[in-house]
């Protein structure tokens, strides 16, 4: 638990994924240490249903956030139900809409997905239906979406990139790259995590350079069987530039936890 305050309490709003707390007790208790380890802020929480086809594995999408910093303004589970492509997600996004004082845009949504190994191309390409659905129901382009997209190492073919819309759309940033590793094992060396963001304004948003993976392990001083521990994956991150009246940058941060196991 030591290792997951020290990286949330590092940014303004967390992505966790993975989460599979049938209990639901992890993440108040996350929250509670969080708030006794951070004195400067206080943190809460927004969570998905449990999402997946089966009783027998479900996982949640959760947002932490730092009150003060940033406002959760609205939230709503997608309904994987469009005509045509019905149940295109096995877990389908938790939606949020947020609005902050600190940064050079100060309204945006935040869209998270976990795909399914086996899927992973079908879900990333379903993500393109997301963000029209985002974009009708709130009449906002500012969307970034995050999470574990299993964006490589065979899970996508190369061949099949080009009919994957949020990647072929030119309108859509990808601001963790092919060539980055977000894996924590030596033995791998693969780009599964994602940040993409769509449109010129919330490209311009961005600092250059800042979006990356955490290498948690290094910074912490951690063996390799001590980081998995944690998780398998790096962190991703991203700095939002600061508006005119504040000094220094936003971070968003995702964090990928599959620790949080209830039997």
């Amino acid at each position: 638990m030591r290792t997951i305050i020290r990286i949330v309490s590092r940014c303004d709003v967390c992505l966790l994924q993975e989460v599979r707390d049938s209990k639901q007790k992890a993440i108040p208790l996350l929250i509670t240490e969080l708030n006794r380890h951070d004195s400067q802020n206080q943190y809460d929480y927004v969570a998905s249903e449990r999402l997946g086809r089966t009783p027998s594995y479900q996982e949640q999408y959760v947002f932490v956030f730092r009150i003060g910093s940033v406002t959760v303004t609205d939230q709503y589970q997608y309904l994987d139900m469009l005509r045509g492509d019905e149940d295109a997600f096995s877990r389908e996004p938790f939606i949020v809409r947020l609005h902050t004082r600190k940064t050079a845009i100060r309204d945006f949504v935040l869209v998270p997905q976990h795909t399914t190994p086996t899927n992973a191309t079908k879900e990333i390409d379903a993500l393109y239906d997301v963000f029209l659905d985002v974009k009708k129901k709130w009449k906002t382009e500012m969307v970034m979406f995050l999470g574990d997209f299993n964006a490589d190492c065979g899970y996508v073919a190369k061949k099949n990139w080009q009919h994957v819309r949020l990647y072929s759309n030119q309108a859509f940033l990808w601001l963790i790259g092919d060539a980055e590793d977000t894996t924590v094992r030596e033995t791998t060396t693969c780009a599964y995590d994602r940040i993409v963001v769509h449109g010129e304004a919330f490209a311009k948003a961005i600092v250059p350079q800042s979006a990356q993976p955490f290498n948690f392990p290094k910074e912490y001083g951690l063996t390799e069987e001590q980081a998995l521990d944690v998780s398998d994956h790096y962190p991703v991150e991203v700095e939002l530039k600061a508006g005119s009246e504040h000094l220094g940058g936003h971070t968003l941060l995702i964090v990928l936890m599959a620790f949080f196991i209830s039997t």
